[in-house]
């Protein structure tokens, strides 16, 4: 991996952006989209070297497959930040209560400054250029850090960005963990991080010396919970869609089913037609990718091993044939009656690994959700609304789809972002926006204000006052 060039070490890029963004406080509209334009033209000209990048990263990743999880979530989130900026940068008027009139006031949004992005490896063009581009929207100059495990998108991202930014306004930073450690001690204006709980817990660490505040998009245990009501053909295919994506390396895939008790064969046959019918082949189906590592490969199968030494039946779900294709494309399983300490049901698979969980009730289903952290995403399958909303009602996640997967996550108008373990912050559309923006309170008082009236000495007049405003509170 390349490392930052020595004429240009780690903390004199960050200054050199620092300086800049005191130098120039109040970024016009023009430049905000200027900048936008310039990434968005970076993303239509490079697609195709883009997307082979990501390839030659994972051994198996179709195109396809980063045109539509990658690049055209990158391009609806841009045209939305063109459309909306002019309307989010104005300031915001704000009502003046009686006690303070005729002063007026209003909210002036502000950039931060200087944004840390730290990406992850599993969308790497998405989970790194969105959140880029909202910073950038919102006036700020942002340094960019990608994941070492694609090392040839994120050479290519730094390559191009060089070409279309000035270092001052939008960089790219390459590097390992020692470098993505460096990068989090950084004085930034905001830091934001999408990985794992662990590596988020080690950000966020390093973020405190300096009070630096952050944004963590984590993951977690996504409960996917359907309900007697449901048509598990239906539900099958779109938890299939939404587990297999990327071979379930998705931080919002769904990561175990609820299932009423008595129709785990049911939803055996119906997931396991649900797989052939998006992937007639695993070994040598380019839309089906490979785990991105033999480190993480190894992984899921310690994973797999353990679960089935401790009496949970493990189904290859994978249809027959397919040409030879990457060791790494592993065949997706569902997995029943896994022991409740077993790794698979205590940490995040990321991975095709679907295990299934028999209930009695939907109460018995919510107290399972709610006696582990609270997940970044969760589903829920049927037509029965009243036991829906008890269920919404009563658990807690950073985002929900009914009757699909993965979809709350393509609305641009909807925050995206964890809670609790999960991470915390959310980002999408306007409120990713206000998250890269310094909301500043701006009172301007009148030359006819009455605050005198709240002057010492306190006398006859002051109690008449005070009496006065108890009553009208």
């Amino acid at each position: 991996m390349t490392q930052i060039p020595p004429s240009l070490p780690l903390r004199a890029l960050f200054d050199a952006q620092y300086n800049a963004s005191r130098a120039q406080v109040d970024v016009p509209l023009a430049l905000r989209r200027d900048r936008l334009a310039r990434l968005r033209a970076l993303i239509d000209t490079h697609a195709p070297a883009l997307a082979e990048a990501v390839e030659a990263d994972f051994g198996v990743r179709s195109p396809q497959l980063t045109e539509a999880a990658d690049l055209f979530v990158l391009r609806a989130g841009m045209a939305q930040l063109h459309k909306h900026l002019p309307g989010w940068m104005k300031p915001q008027r704000v009502a003046t209560p009686l006690y303070l009139q005729p002063a007026r006031a209003h909210i002036q949004r502000q950039p931060l400054g200087v944004v840390g992005v730290i990406g992850p490896w599993n969308y790497p063009l998405q989970l790194t250029f969105g959140p880029a581009a909202t910073a950038l929207a919102a006036g700020n100059r942002v340094m960019l850090k990608p994941s070492e495990l694609t090392p040839h998108a994120s050479a290519l991202m730094a390559t191009l960005v060089q070409q279309a930014f000035a270092a001052d306004e939008f960089s790219v930073v390459l590097g390992g963990p020692d470098v993505a450690q460096d990068f989090s001690r950084l004085p930034f204006d905001h830091l934001f991080f999408t990985g794992s709980t662990q590596v988020g817990r080690q950000v966020a660490a390093a973020a405190a010396t300096n009070l630096t505040p952050t944004t963590l998009e984590l993951g977690g245990k996504s409960p996917c919970v359907i309900d007697a009501s449901c048509d598990l053909n239906d539900a099958a295919v779109k938890i299939a869609h939404g587990k297999l994506l990327n071979a379930g390396q998705t931080c919002i895939a769904p990561d175990y089913v609820l299932l009423p008790r008595d129709r785990e064969a049911e939803f055996e046959r119906a997931y396991t037609a649900a797989v052939a019918r998006l992937f007639p082949s695993i070994a040598g189906n380019p839309d089906y990718a490979a785990i991105v590592s033999e480190r993480h490969q190894a992984r899921l199968v310690a994973m797999l091993d353990e679960a089935q030494a401790g009496g949970a039946r493990v189904v290859d779900v994978a249809p027959p044939g397919g040409t030879s294709g990457d060791a790494r494309q592993m065949n997706p399983v569902l997995v029943f009656d896994a022991a409740p300490g077993v790794r698979l049901m205590g940490e995040e698979i990321f991975g095709p690994i679907l295990p299934v969980v028999a209930y009695d009730g939907i109460d018995d289903a919510i107290a399972f959700i709610n006696l582990r952290p609270r997940p970044l995403a969760l589903y829920w399958f049927g037509s029965d609304t009243a036991a829906r909303d008890r269920l919404l009602n009563r658990t807690v996640s950073g985002g929900v789809t009914v009757n699909d997967t993965l979809m709350h996550i393509a609305h641009e108008g909807l925050p995206f972002g964890g809670v609790g373990e999960s991470g915390w912050g959310s980002y999408h559309g306007e409120a990713g926006f206000l998250r890269f923006t310094q909301q500043k309170p701006v009172l301007v008082q009148s030359r006819w204000a009455m605050g005198q009236l709240f002057y010492p000495p306190y006398g006859a007049r002051f109690q008449r006052v005070m009496g006065l405003l108890k009553r009208w509170l």
